[in-house]
């Protein structure tokens, strides 16, 4: 999958999966919001096909799944197999997690998905119910047998140390994640760092690095110490397989490629001079919501996504 090469775009590996990715993802939240028409999603998704995009981005949760529809539509007639199609889903238990998996099918129209990724991992107790007997990753796990899924990864924006846990419980079970989804921006560097303690074990045991929220969900912006082709090159200099971006607009399309296609390796002096202007700015993590606040938590906002919780059975101590 995404094995056409545009010029203007950088191509990466993802993890040890063999796929050579985009450099540069498209999110698929942003296609399904009220301001962009279903015609105008689809020129956004068909365009960046063309023009060197070939990691999509989506998510059961988005837009109430109008988000997955108006990617599947746009993904038809021979723009599928241009692409490494990603999804998440939210299901904590093994039927909630399959329930999504199919609705999720359903509205992409494909019978396959390339990367399908426990969506917001955000509580300590997550990991725990993703891997105990009954749980979601046993429904992902069969999926990829049956031939429904190819690969396997989580997502989170919280805490480092919440990701970590979610490694550790996952190596616990024998089981190595295919690609971690994180926020990864220049406010990052400076507090609870994902870029700091997350990316260099990933990069050690060969995982791919998903970038997300490169504007810190525009908040960057707001602070006014960056441009945006600023946050998107500090984002592809670090060793990221995919900077995933939301795109509604063509301007926004057109953005995000132009940084593509002009970004070169930052020089030690240009890193450290990005990283001063932000540093205030990142401090106390206050332009990252995301990690400070639970608004931007879909899970917390409606637990019911995560599905019912059952009582564990308690090992035997004998």
């Amino acid at each position: 999958m995404g094995t056409e090469r545009h010029p203007d775009m950088l191509y990466r590996e993802l993890g040890s999966t063999g796929e050579t990715v985009s450099a540069i993802g498209l999110g698929g939240y942003h296609i399904g919001m009220e301001h962009v028409d279903e015609a105008l999603a689809v020129r956004i998704v068909r365009t960046a096909v063309d023009e060197g995009i070939t990691f999509m981005d989506n998510c059961w949760d988005y837009n109430d799944g109008l988000s997955e529809m108006r990617m599947g539509k746009a993904l038809r007639y021979g723009y599928r197999e241009r692409v490494t199609l990603m999804t998440k889903i939210d299901g904590r238990t093994k039927t909630e997690a399959a329930k999504q998996l199919e609705e999720s099918l359903r509205r992409l129209d494909v019978d396959c998905i390339d990367l399908v990724q426990h969506h917001e991992v955000l509580r300590f107790e997550d990991p725990h119910r993703i891997f105990r007997e009954g749980g979601a990753n046993e429904a992902l796990v069969e999926a990829r047998e049956a031939g429904k899924l190819r690969y396997i990864g989580f997502t989170g924006h919280k805490d480092p140390a919440i990701h970590l846990r979610m490694l550790e419980v996952a190596e616990q079970h024998g089981f190595t994640f295919d690609a971690v989804q994180m926020p990864l921006n220049l406010l990052d560097a400076h507090y609870r760092s994902f870029g700091q303690h997350v990316v260099p074990y990933l990069v050690e045991h060969g995982i791919g690095v998903l970038g997300m929220k490169s504007m810190a969900d525009g908040y960057l912006l707001k602070a006014g110490v960056a441009t945006p082709t600023e946050c998107l090159h500090y984002a592809l200099d670090l060793p990221t397989s995919v900077v995933i971006t939301g795109v509604d607009s063509m301007d926004l399309l057109g953005q995000a490629l132009d940084a593509a296609r002009t970004f070169a390796p930052l020089s030690e002096a240009r890193r450290a001079e990005l990283l001063a202007k932000t540093a205030a700015a990142g401090a106390c993590g206050a332009f990252e919501p995301f990690k400070t606040t639970s608004l931007f938590d879909a899970t917390a906002e409606d637990p019911s996504l995560l599905g019912e919780e059952e009582e564990p059975e308690l090992p035997s101590l004998a």
